[in-house]
Parts: structure tokens; sequence; C-alpha cells
């Protein structure tokens, strides 16, 4: 009776409620597409100006697109060094590098298409007008990437340190070991003359080692033997002659002999 009330035939409340549901699928169909076609994208920025930090970048690029995190790679401890001898620590702690991420990449390839090689500062008052931007899309990129990233390069930073530090440890060591050992070697020699007396001498240590000769030295004594036959031979030969003339001699001054 209510249905023929209102109007209605059997079953076309259940046909209502399905167009409804059809509908409210077929609505959100394209905003589902729309969120898994919206995959964030990673730029790179190769130069970093002094005096540049992250909220900079930020303002900047926010205007071409949606920002999500932003980091910048910190100066080392040698990069200070060289800043604090060239006058330049007013300027602060520094970055070398850095990473932004958009929440859209086709936005971040734009960004890098657009603004690459271009200066950095609009304004003609701007300390980074003559700075170009270096921009570059990272394809296939994430934020876990760098992540992993800074974690190993942190990791392998601790090791080197640790290694250093042992290196510096053993060597430390060994110096004091060194040390020790000629402070007990000092004692003992120390302890000789009061353990023999005052008087005594302390016969000195010999040290019993054979140096091989050298080439002159093995030279002089192949030519040694040669020499000393040559001398021989002209002392005989000497002495065949003296004998030789004798009989002459006793001739001419004692001619009745």
């Amino acid at each position: 009776m209510a249905r023929r009330a209102a109007g209605l035939q059997p079953g076309s409340g259940e046909r209502e409620v399905e167009a409804v549901s059809a509908l409210v699928a077929a609505s959100s169909e394209p905003a589902a597409e729309l969120r898994k076609r919206v995959v964030p994208g990673i730029v790179y920025l190769g130069h970093v100006p002094p005096c540049w930090r992250p909220l900079h970048a930020r303002n900047l690029l926010s205007v071409h697109g949606e920002i999500g995190r932003v980091f910048f790679q910190p100066e080392d401890g040698l990069g200070q060094r060289r800043k604090t001898l060239g006058g330049l620590r007013r300027l602060g702690r520094g970055y070398t590098e850095g990473w932004v991420e958009f929440r859209d990449k086709r936005a971040a390839k734009l960004v890098v298409a657009g603004l690459h090689n271009t200066p950095m500062g609009a304004q003609r008052r701007s300390p980074f007008r003559h700075d170009l931007w270096n921009l570059k899309y990272l394809h296939r990129f994430k934020w876990s990437h760098l992540s992993e990233r800074l974690a190993y390069e942190r990791q392998v930073r601790r090791q080197r340190v640790r290694a250093e530090v042992s290196q510096a440890r053993r060597e430390t060591e060994g110096y004091l070991r060194s040390v020790e050992k000629g402070r007990r070697v000092l004692k003992k020699v120390e302890a000789v003359p009061a353990a023999c007396g005052e008087g005594s001498a302390v016969p000195g240590k010999s040290w019993g080692f054979i140096q091989r000769p050298t080439e002159r030295e093995i030279r002089k004594r192949k030519e040694l033997p040669t020499t000393q036959g040559k001398e021989r031979a002209q002392s005989h030969e000497f002495t065949e002659k003296a004998q030789s003339k004798e009989p002459l001699l006793t001739k001419i001054f004692h001619p009745g002999a």
C-alpha cells in the first residue's frame, strides 16, 4: 500500500541505489587516476652560492610548483678552514650541493627546463644575481635513495675516523714503549759502575761482525800477486846480470887474482 501511495513500483528503490553508487564510482575513478599520476620528482642543485640557505630555495622554487622536502649538504671541516684562512669566516657555514623534492615530477621537469643556466636573483639588488642555476632532474630517483646514500656516507666517515684514531693510538703506544725501554737500558748502564765500584773500569762491549769487502779491495787483492811476481822477476834478472859482470870486474881491478 505504501509503495502504491508513493507511486513507486517494486524494485525501483534498489535501482536508484545502484545508479547512485555507479555515479559515485565513476566520479571517484578520475580522482584515483590523478592520484596515481601525481609522482614526486627530485631536482639536484649542483651549485650553492655563499649565504644561500634552504629557505631561499624554497621561496624561489615554490612559485613554480608545490615543494616537499629540501636538503642541503653542509661543508666539511676542510672548507671551513679554507674560509677562515681566506678571511671569509663572517659568511658562516656554507653548503656544497642540495636536493629539492617537488610533489609533481612534471613541475620538476618544467623547472629544470626553464631555470637551468639562468640568474638565480631576478631583482637587480639581489646578492645572487651573478650566480646561475645549476639544476638537474634525477630520473627514477627517490628520497629514500638519498637517505640511504647519506647514511652510507656517514657510516664511512665514522669508520675512517675510527681507523685514524686507532692508528694514532698504536703509534702513541709504540712511542711510549720505546721510551720506557730506553729508560730501562739507561738504568742498567748506570747500575753497572755502581756494582763494580767507582774506580774499576767497565770493559767496553765489542761488536763482532765481518764486513764484506768492497770492489776496490777485491781489485787490489787480485792485482797484488801480479805486482809481487813482477818485482821478483826484476830482482832475479838484476842479480843474474850482476853475477855475469863479476868476472870482468875482477880481471880489470885484480889482474893477478
